[in-house]
């Protein structure tokens, strides 16, 4: 099956593209440093010729509400539009758990923007929810991290590989378009403090974490918001096992 990988070069775009290499598909990556411009749509056309189906795994810039939610409007708009002429059947996002009972960030003003072009767009689709990767912990205390002290949100998540989430979108895109797919997740839900902590040592990081709710984390996203929903797909990699690989 021909499958092209918006945002084929990021961490998720990489572990997909490898996976669907692995089934024997013809994969097509799209991304900006390969010549694909989703903000501009330029050489969209070309890459989408003969593809059947299409997984976006796009990440957006740091930037206000605002900006973000343009810029997921713009590429989403694009890629659509694109995949429209091209004839492609089926269209996969990539989405986060939990972003509708969120207000306030703008990464997940951005995806329910993306959301909401994909499902009333005209290419079929599925939308797969997934819980924050087992790297997004020590990820969120670089963002803050000044002379080895790091601020960071005390979040309730239930991570997932990020090789486990490669593998769930390599199988669904092969399906059939079946809308809004249930909640992936890992195996156990994990405090981010002591995910940050605990890679951080593992990678041989001296780091001083101070739990905190402020910046892009606030109290809304406290409690259960960010875990799960009910009949939620659990994928098979602990973070404990994930972690091992990291040392």
């Amino acid at each position: 099956m021909r499958i092209a990988v918006a945002g084929a070069t990021g961490n998720i775009g990489s572990l997909t593209v490898a996976a669907l290499n692995r089934e024997g598909h013809d994969v097509i990556p799209i991304s900006r440093s390969l010549g694909v411009d989703l903000v501009t749509g330029d050489g969209l056309d070309d890459a989408l010729t003969g593809v059947e189906a299409v997984i976006d795994v796009t990440n957006g810039p740091a930037a206000d509400l605002d900006e973000t939610v343009a810029y997921f409007a713009a590429t989403t708009r694009n890629l659509l539009a694109a995949e429209q002429r091209a004839g492609v059947r089926h269209h996969v996002l990539l989405s986060i758990v939990g972003i509708d009972q969120v207000e306030g960030n703008a990464h997940y003003a951005g995806k329910r923007e993306q959301e909401r072009l994909v499902a009333a767009g005209p290419v079929p689709w599925t939308i797969v929810p997934a819980t924050q990767f087992h790297d997004f912990a020590a990820m969120v205390a670089s963002w803050t991290e000044q002379d080895g002290v790091a601020t960071i949100a005390p979040l309730l998540i239930q991570p997932i590989a990020p090789a486990d989430v490669a593998g769930v979108l390599a199988e669904i895109t092969v399906g059939a378009p079946s809308g809004r797919y249930v909640d992936v997740a890992g195996p156990e839900p994990q405090d981010l403090v002591d995910m940050a902590r605990r890679t951080n040592q593992a990678r041989g990081l001296e780091m001083k974490l101070v739990p905190t709710w402020s910046g892009l984390f606030g109290p809304s996203m406290a409690g259960n918001v960010l875990l799960p929903g009910d009949g939620a797909r659990i994928a098979p990699t602990t973070f404990d096992a994930w972690l091992a690989g990291q040392r």
